[in-house]
């Protein structure tokens, strides 16, 4: 029982772990550029990407389109952001971002969702499956399954 209990706490102060770096890594993000988290990702994905289409963005960052437009459209509010149509196809739309963007983009903090790609990317296949089951497996305990997955902290 001792095992069990000191697992079960590890793993509570793991999650607890988790979610204060999500949290202060959006603040910082925030307090350093005036946007949330996954607005500066986008302006952080446009830097090195641009241009680049809404899908292709949203595959990019694991969120639906629709979920995309909306950050796009906050930050194309505040001139971050420019949408103009492909020259090789009129109906695509290409994101770039504006010279506002790029000065928020080269001082700004790196945020949590890209370390969490970029950490995933560099573990070998066992691990990520060790990690995705394991997620799985906390979600099924929350009864979380049927949730549809909403951006973290944006």
């Amino acid at each position: 029982m001792q095992k069990e209990s000191a697992t079960t706490m590890e793993i509570f102060d793991n999650l607890r772990r988790v979610f204060q770096a999500i949290n202060e890594y959006s603040k910082v993000a925030e307090r350093t550029t005036g946007l949330t988290a996954h607005q500066l990702w986008v302006l952080k994905i446009l830097a090195t990407t641009a241009p680049m289409r809404v899908s292709d963005l949203a595959r990019t960052m694991h969120l639906r389109p629709p979920t995309v437009v909306g950050i796009l459209d906050r930050l194309e509010a505040k001139q971050l952001i420019q949408r103009s149509a492909a020259k090789h196809d009129r109906r695509v739309v290409e994101l770039q971002l504006t010279p506002q963007a790029w000065e928020i983009v080269t001082g700004a903090p790196e945020v949590a969702q890209d370390m969490l790609l970029k950490g995933l990317g560099e573990l070998t296949d066992e691990q990520l499956l060790c990690v995705e089951q394991g997620m799985r497996l906390m979600a099924r305990l929350l009864n979380a399954e049927h949730l549809t997955p909403q951006p973290l902290h944006s």
